[in-house]
């Protein structure tokens, strides 16, 4: 049978294979038959219903205080990132998007030394100098006309991973007070409230008479398993497990995004993505990973 902590492992597993996915499963829907900012309409509105029928069966509530830092909280962790996110992923490749996101870990650090003071080490600086080097010689191959890479989706990740960075920062605080299905509960209201302005329009401007089956069941994934499973997954491991092992599964997301980029590339013939996996990108993705492995390696404690 299995122990506590390996089922955490499976479930971190699972979490960030549907999240390495979803690059390529979301994309291919955008914006032919939906515009990212409605599919982001979606994505809020069920994720918040399916949370909140969570809620229901968790009798705490939030004091006023803490109300305007949860809506700064679904602000950045919910509209922006997710607009910024799927604006940016309809207009770049899978696998760029995929490697930029890796790059959360440098902004949480970054922002925890200008928002909370956490000091830097010489490691972690070293880790975000590469990384950082990384993430901008990717975006800045967005220049590159060939494949599906874009300069504009590169940044508007790159600036998605920012906001995401600052979430974590500023939600942290929450988190030692309140249960975390609370929490998200709260996010994704707050989250739906400040994007609907922004994605009403698409949605009301979107054709659902042209919706096939691929399309619905596209939706149905990113509802259900991207924004539903995924963060319970999540939230279950960080029971067992410690948020720095949390946080390094997010390698797993640019293999999977690579993997598939590769199958539906040149095993189903889509050549659009064919010149999407190239030298600069898997240059890019190690120097990225090798700063978030920097910054999330503890060091080693003195024995003498």
């Amino acid at each position: 049978m299995l122990s506590n902590t390996n089922k955490a492992h499976l479930a971190l597993l699972g979490a960030n294979v549907i999240y390495g996915a979803n690059y390529l499963i979301a994309k291919g829907i955008m914006p032919d038959k939906i515009g990212p900012s409605a599919f982001v309409f979606i994505r809020l509105f069920f994720g918040a219903i399916l949370f909140w029928i969570i809620k229901f069966w968790i009798k705490e509530g939030v004091e006023k205080k803490d109300l305007l830092r949860l809506a700064f909280c679904g602000l950045l962790g919910a509209a922006a990132n997710q607009l910024l996110f799927f604006n940016g992923l309809s207009l770049t490749s899978p696998i760029d998007a995929s490697i930029i996101i890796t790059s959360i870990p440098v902004m949480v650090l970054i922002f925890s030394a200008l928002i909370l003071k956490e000091k830097i080490t010489l490691n972690k600086l070293l880790g975000i100098s590469i990384g950082g080097i990384g993430a901008v010689l990717l975006i800045w191959q967005g220049h590159n006309t060939q494949g599906t890479s874009s300069f504009l989706g590169n940044l508007f990740v790159f600036l998605n991973a920012c906001c995401y960075g600052l979430y974590l920062v500023i939600v942290k605080p929450l988190m030692l007070k309140y249960n975390s299905i609370t929490l998200i509960s709260w996010v994704f209201l707050f989250g739906f409230i400040f994007m609907f302005p922004f994605g009403v329009s698409d949605l009301l401007a979107t054709d659902f008479s042209s919706f096939d089956i691929n399309t619905v069941l596209v939706i149905g994934f990113v509802v259900i398993f991207t924004t539903f499973f995924a963060y319970l997954f999540n939230i279950y491991a960080l029971n067992y497990v410690s948020p720095s092992v949390n946080g390094s599964y997010v390698y797993l997301q640019p293999a999977v995004s690579f993997l598939m980029v590769s199958i539906y590339a040149y095993g189903l013939g889509h050549s659009e993505y064919a010149q999407d996996i190239n030298l600069i990108k898997i240059l890019s993705c190690l120097l990225v990973v090798s700063g978030v492995y920097l910054i999330s390696k503890k060091p080693k404690k003195n024995l003498g």
